[in-house]
């Protein structure tokens, strides 16, 4: 027989397999289970993670819920998985320019889109540090696709 976070993964897998997202409330899917809030919330940490291809939004309170969305990835996630990897901790603005370049000649980016990112990126404001971070954020975006 299987053991109570494995069921409790399941009912919440089957759920997601009707939606894209799902929200729950902790508590009255522990009354159903039989089981405390607490191991509801082991469940979602451990087997609904961002590697795995979910992100978890919590509020907690009276009204409190836990949202659940699998995330969709591009056609070309493979791609950005790469790019993503070679991005390094510090991006200069020539480099920027390039990899900015290689998502439109790939078809990643739209030419508006790419002068936008570029416009933003290149500020002056920003170090090399700040840059590379939020291109990493950007290319991650780019990777999900809409759930709406």
């Amino acid at each position: 027989m299987r053991n109570t976070s494995d069921m409790i993964e399941k009912y919440l897998k089957e759920l997601l397999t009707q939606a894209a997202e799902i929200e729950i409330r902790r508590s009255e899917l522990a009354a159903n289970f039989g089981v405390v809030p607490s191991q509801i919330n082991y469940v979602i940490k451990t087997r609904f993670t961002l590697p795995k291809g979910f992100e978890v939004e919590s509020k907690r309170g009276g009204g409190g819920y836990i949202r659940i969305v699998r995330i969709q990835y591009s056609d070309e996630h493979e791609f950005l998985m790469d790019l993503l990897n070679k991005i390094p901790e510090k991006l200069t603005i020539t480099l920027l320019r390039d990899l900015l370049q290689l998502l439109f000649n790939e078809n990643i980016l739209a030419e508006r889109e790419g002068n936008l990112f570029l416009a933003t990126l290149s500020s002056p404001v920003l170090t090399d540090l700040q840059r590379a971070i939020l291109l990493t954020t950007l290319v991650q975006g780019l990777d999900k696709c809409s759930n709406d």
